[in-house]
């Protein structure tokens, strides 16, 4: 929430609508969702005159309260009320919010005309327990009776609920940014606060020593202030941090949460005579344990920060304080600290402690350095005037932060270019102007230097262009169509490799799936067959998405498991996707999975999967994809995968896939898969296909079968039938294994049905006959088969 009450002390407000300002900033680009006045009709201050308990009640309170016209009956069940306290009253007809209306009626038969009403039922402190318990709101004795209660305490603010900006992060969600971002849209001066205190001759150095350990902390400021009386803050400092949404606690405290809600840059103050002589920021140590301000003990690991003593920990940096140097009542000399930490490093620590609170949230989107200093300076000008303190001179530092300015060049043409617009070099001067960013103007170029205080602007021409834009009038845009030059379009590289294998895919029956990429652990332990190292992310959404996947395998897997549980009998899959390993190196590739029955596309109609079946589509598609005789396959013992049903796919004798049965210890049912990388296909040089005019002529058809060794491939048998053939052996097709009691046991029968044909003539008989028996010769010469009769 941001306070324009608030907002006042840096701009001049005068005279302007806040609903129609609201509308301006919106339309600038920064979406204000609601506008908030802290107004509330029929609501009035009261002094309770009388108070009795409820006679059928042992809570209630039957109070008789003076409003300023009358004095009326009200039923009220808070523990503190009481006789001749001031109090906020809600008379009949007032809309609490919540639209919940208070009417005159009867509780446990007694009148009541109205509500004594806490703050949380007002909409100005959270619903919290403890605020629960506080009871009603308590006015001071001179509260002025039948006067509007928020205008009294100064809440009758304008508030802007903000919608957060993911690009704008910390620039304008606080007080002071929101300023500039308010002198932007109406062209008006910010001026900054005053931050003048008188320093003692006393240096903060000689009572402490500063020492920084870890490259996670690049800045830090502290300064020592004795003396400080704890006490209540100011009515302007309590009405400032009640309408932004925080409750105030005492003067100490209150002005490190102001100065934070002020320039978003969070201070921690410690109790200067617990914390001892020594500051180290270090990293925390493996199993070391703080306990916090709200009373629990954390266990912190070795990439969290901590602010310690010398020896034990008593911050962990820009995530909480510890309880053993707190601020308390018997608090005299203080110790502030303003630093910047590492944005990744608290952000994963606020979250794996769950301990998001105000000051992490800040410190997780980046500070600007220059309010560190200006933070810190606040909060000794304000404790010096609203606790008493006295304020040592000299201030502790460590500072690595980077200082370069950040400059972009660019001229109104370049700003045309992105914006699709035509403005003017004087155009351009305006909006810098109102911008408040310093340039230089020469040869019509724009030498900007970007304020340190935007921290979403990068020193480039898209974001300057965005900038001048959202001020110059997004309503100034003029809609036209984009002019591009075009040229037809080829498919190029690995994306034609992706739709021919698509097309081929489904042409063959398999349907395509779309999975995630990221897995779960143990998904991404499964059919590792290439042994390549998993990325994990650092801070996933959920155990079951927090691995990077390697494989697509076991997302099919999970796919058919899916299909199954739903009823579907024969499931063909595939799917084509990017991998990555530990270094994000990306692979494409390929994976199928197929289970049940099989449609062929010839007589055999529907067939069920197996090995053959698989490893068909598989030469199929290698075939068509321009590899045909130069792949071959290897046995191999796979992980997750069948070993007597399992091989890897070579091509020009390097490995670019998989496939086989899932292991029955896996899974029961008969599952086949495969992978193949299109990356290692793409790297592959395949000649143009050659296309031939189809065969006018008879062919013939021979059935051979032979018994050979169980360990003699098929493919070593193709490979010898087709060298014997030659060019009149036109096709070759295994139609069946057996093993059994008609042959040896370490034997097999492998029966091939061969086709003859020649494109200029028809073959007789004789000539087939000759050429069918020289391949039983040479194949039962060569390979130590025999003609099964």
């Amino acid at each position: 929430m941001i306070s324009l009450n608030w907002i006042k002390d840096y701009v001049n407000l005068d005279g302007e609508d806040l609903k129609e300002l609201a509308v301006k900033i919106t339309k600038a680009g920064l979406n204000i969702e609601d506008v908030i006045t802290n107004h509330i009709d029929n609501l009035v201050i009261g002094e309770v005159v009388e108070c009795k308990d409820h006679p059928d009640s042992d809570h209630l309170h039957v109070c008789k309260v003076n409003t300023g016209k009358e004095v009326t009956q009200i039923v009220c069940g808070a523990s503190n009320v009481r006789e001749g306290i001031k109090v906020i009253v809600a008379l009949p007809g007032a809309v609490l919010p919540g639209n919940f209306e208070i009417k005159a009626g009867k509780i446990r038969g007694e009148e009541s005309n109205g509500m004594i009403c806490a703050l949380f039922e007002l909409g100005l402190e959270e619903k919290t327990e403890e605020n629960y318990a506080k009871g009603i709101e308590e006015l001071p004795s001179d509260a002025p009776v039948g006067e509007d209660p928020l205008a009294y305490l100064g809440l009758d603010d304008t508030l802007y609920d903000l919608d957060y900006h993911k690009r704008r992060n910390n620039d304008v969600y606080y007080h002071i940014g929101f300023a500039y971002e308010v002198g932007t849209i109406l062209g008006k001066e910010v001026k900054l606060p005053e931050a003048k205190y008188t320093e003692i001759n006393d240096d903060v150095n000689n009572h402490v020593k500063l020492t920084v350990e870890t490259d996670k902390c690049p800045f830090y400021l502290g300064k020592m202030v004795k003396n400080v009386k704890i006490g209540e803050s100011p009515e302007w400092i309590k009405k400032r941090i009640t309408a932004a949404g925080m409750r105030p606690i005492n003067n100490v405290v209150d002005i490190s949460n102001f100065v934070m809600l002020e320039y978003c840059q969070p201070t921690h103050f410690f109790d200067a005579d617990k914390l001892g002589k020594e500051v180290l920021v270090r990293n925390a140590k493996e199993g070391e344990t703080i306990t916090t301000l709200d009373g629990k003990e954390r266990n912190l690991i070795e990439k969290d920060i901590v602010i310690t003593d010398g020896n034990k920990p008593t911050c962990i940096a820009g995530v909480m304080g510890g309880e053993n140097t707190e601020v308390d009542e018997n608090t005299k000399n203080i110790f502030i600290e303003s630093a910047i930490f590492d944005s990744v490093s608290i952000r994963n620590t606020a979250n794996r402690l769950q301990l998001k609170s105000e000051a992490s949230i800040r410190y997780g989107k980046g500070l600007n350095y220059e309010y560190t200093e200006a933070a810190i300076n606040r909060c000794c000008a304000l404790l010096e005037k609203y606790a008493g303190g006295e304020v040592c001179s000299g201030v502790v530092k460590h500072d690595k932060v980077d200082k370069t300015p950040k400059v972009v060049e660019f001229t109104s043409n370049d700003i045309n270019k992105v914006l699709g617009i035509t403005i003017t070099d004087e155009d351009v001067k305006t909006e810098l102007k109102r911008l408040d960013f310093e340039y230089k103007y020469d040869n019509n170029k724009f030498i900007v230097t970007i304020p340190n205080r935007r921290l979403d602007i990068e020193p480039n021409i898209a974001d300057m262009a965005e900038e001048i834009g959202r001020l110059y009038g997004y309503h100034n845009l003029v809609s036209t169509l984009p002019t591009v030059k075009t040229r037809r379009g080829t498919y190029v590289g690995n994306v034609k490799i992706r739709k021919e294998i698509s097309r081929r895919l489904r042409s063959l029956g398999l349907n395509e799936v779309k999975t995630y990429t990221l897995v779960s652990p143990e998904m991404a332990k499964l059919f590792k067959y290439d042994e390549k190292e998993n990325a994990l992310l650092p801070n996933p959404m959920s155990m079951d998405k927090s691995v990077v996947r390697t494989t697509l395998i076991p997302s099919l897997v999970g796919t058919y498991e899916y299909n199954k549980s739903r009823k579907v009998n024969d499931i063909l899959l595939y799917e084509i996707a990017n991998t990555y390993d530990k270094e994000y190196k990306e692979d494409t590739k390929v994976a199928m999975l197929l289970k049940g029955n099989y449609i062929t596309n010839n007589w055999q109609g529907s067939i069920k999967v197996d090995f053959y079946i698989v490893k068909g589509i598989i030469e199929n598609l290698l075939d068509y994809l321009g590899f045909k005789n130069r792949y071959s396959y290897r046995q191999d013992n796979l992980p997750e995968i069948h070993p007597g049903m399992s091989a890897t796919i070579l091509i020009d004798r390097e490995p670019v896939g998989m496939f086989g049965r899932v292991h029955p210890s896996y899974k029961k049912d008969d599952i086949f898969v495969v992978e193949l990388s299109m990356t290692k296909l793409y790297e592959k040089q395949v000649k143009p296909l050659k296309y031939k005019e189809a065969n006018k002529y008879p062919e013939i058809s021979k059935d051979v079968a032979f018994v050979v060794k169980k360990d003699v491939s098929a493919s070593t048998l193709i490979d010898q039938i087709r060298r014997s053939g030659g060019r009149l052996l036109t096709d070759i097709d295994v139609f069946d294994v057996y093993v059994g009691e008609n042959v040896g046991e370490d034997e097999k029968s492998l029966a091939f049905n061969l086709k003859f044909a020649d494109p200029t003539r028809t073959l007789t008989e004789e000539e087939v006959m000759n050429v069918f028996n020289k391949i039983i010769s040479e194949v039962e010469s060569k390979l130590d088969a025999k003609l099964r009769g």
